[in-house]
């Protein structure tokens, strides 16, 4: 059987997680957040006392971790460290910068890799993240590359923050964005760009319905839903 795959690649705060989860319910596809998955592992090293930018820190932390994910009943992956439950943990604003530490390091993409090509081996899709049209699924039959302006996402990474109880500054948060963006884009192995025949969409001036309603006309064009 053949399944059919969305990926949704884009930089920090433009609004990958919500709207592909929301696609994902709307057309009956299996939701992957790869990013989540970059987190766990860049909170494993935290915990470990590594640094996640040190190759020579966490490549060796790689074969002891058990990453698994799980899905509840409204489609929410939630991610196990060893067997623990990491969903919220990983959402603390110190793990981002972590994620996107541990990222750049080439033997943890290659480690993830193939776990991430399976769940599209395996299901119908819709995968987000920071390469998924460039390297995890370059064959997936619609490529969208979702960005906004960084006042915007910084503006909406601050207020999901501070609804979670995590106390902040907006500035900080701007700047930590632009350095992540700088990372992501720079990286040696992977950067995030927009991929071959990827569809550009902004969502600077887009509410989320709006957002929304651009995403799932894009994905009934190009699927034949």
């Amino acid at each position: 059987m053949t399944y059919r795959a969305i990926a949704i690649d884009g930089p920090s705060g433009a609004g990958k997680s919500t709207l592909a989860k929301r696609l994902a319910k709307e057309l009956g596809f299996l939701y992957v957040d790869t990013g989540a998955i970059y987190r766990t592992v860049g909170l494993a090293a935290l915990r470990q006392g590594v640094a996640p930018s040190d190759p020579a820190g966490v490549l060796p932390l790689l074969p002891a971790l058990v990453i698994t994910t799980a899905y509840a009943p409204d489609g929410l992956q939630h991610m196990y460290l060893n067997g623990e439950d990491v969903t919220q943990a990983i959402r603390e604003h110190r793990v981002s910068d972590a994620a996107s530490q541990v990222s750049a390091i080439p033997g943890v993409r290659a480690y993830l890799l193939e776990m991430q090509r399976r769940f599209a081996r395996e299901n119908d899709v819709i995968m987000d993240g920071r390469d998924i049209g460039t390297v995890v699924l370059p064959g997936a039959a619609l490529k969208i590359y979702l960005t906004a302006r960084p006042e915007a996402r910084a503006r909406r990474r601050h207020k999901e923050l501070l609804e979670r109880g995590q106390q902040t500054e907006y500035e900080a948060v701007l700047q930590d964005m632009l350095d992540r963006d700088y990372r992501d884009s720079h990286r040696a192995v992977a950067p995030l760009r927009q991929a071959e025949g990827a569809v550009l969409v902004d969502t600077t001036e887009l509410d989320l319905d709006e957002s929304f309603l651009a995403l799932i006309n894009l994905a009934k064009e190009r699927l034949g839903l």
